[in-house]
């Protein structure tokens, strides 16, 4: 009976050895995408008479990265990103597809795309990526800073618009669902003030 009890002691001891040397669960890579962008104001009649590109976004190699970025100061001098957190698409793509997607449901001119010949005339829409992240704002509170470099081209490669727009949101809760949303609320209010921009810029060539 003795030995009995030792032997099962020792395999306890030896069970709980091991599960103490087993490396901690690594967690599920989880990919994000933002919902729906919010509806621009529509246009009547197209405002634009020419067609209008919108290109691949640009900016910092770390942009063209899936990961999710976040910041630990406000300023964002210093970014991170996470390893687990990824989105769907890199950024520079992502924010080209749902700019397109917004233009093109506004009515703002009969053909809006990602794709043209460099040939045909047409207004072209570069947009660069200054700030993409997520800040930690306190305990458990995020916000999410967006700020653009938006730059509007016709064939003379002039610009017709030159100019940054920035918007934050803060995050309802922890949770990187939350902060998913929040960076849709920011990059609308950010593509909503140059959309207005490029409304009054292509209301003045109709006129």
């Amino acid at each position: 009976m003795r030995k009995d009890h030792s032997l099962r002691a020792m395999v306890v001891a030896a069970l709980l050895l091991l599960a103490a040397c087993s490396p901690p669960a690594v967690p599920d890579v989880t990919y994000f995408r933002m919902p729906a962008p919010t509806p621009l104001p529509h246009s009547a009649k197209p405002l634009s008479a020419l067609p209008i590109e919108v290109e691949v976004f640009t900016g910092e190699g770390i942009y063209a990265e899936q990961a999710v970025i976040y910041s630990t100061s406000p300023d964002g001098g210093a970014l991170r990103t996470y390893h687990y957190h990824l989105w769907s698409d890199p950024p520079t793509r992502a924010l080209q597809a749902r700019l397109t997607t917004a233009l093109r449901e506004s009515g703002i001119s009969a053909l809006v795309t990602d794709r043209l010949p460099a040939s045909d005339q047409a207004l072209r829409i570069r947009g660069r990526i200054l700030r993409y992240e997520r800040v930690e704002r306190g305990e458990k509170a995020y916000d999410v800073h967006v700020a653009f470099e938006m730059r509007v081209e016709q064939d003379s490669g002039e610009p017709l618009i030159e100019q940054t727009y920035e918007a934050q949101a803060s995050a309802g809760d922890a949770t990187m669902a939350a902060t998913v949303r929040a960076f849709a609320a920011a990059v609308d209010e950010a593509f909503g003030k140059f959309y207005a921009d490029l409304s009054r810029l292509e209301s003045g060539h109709a006129g």
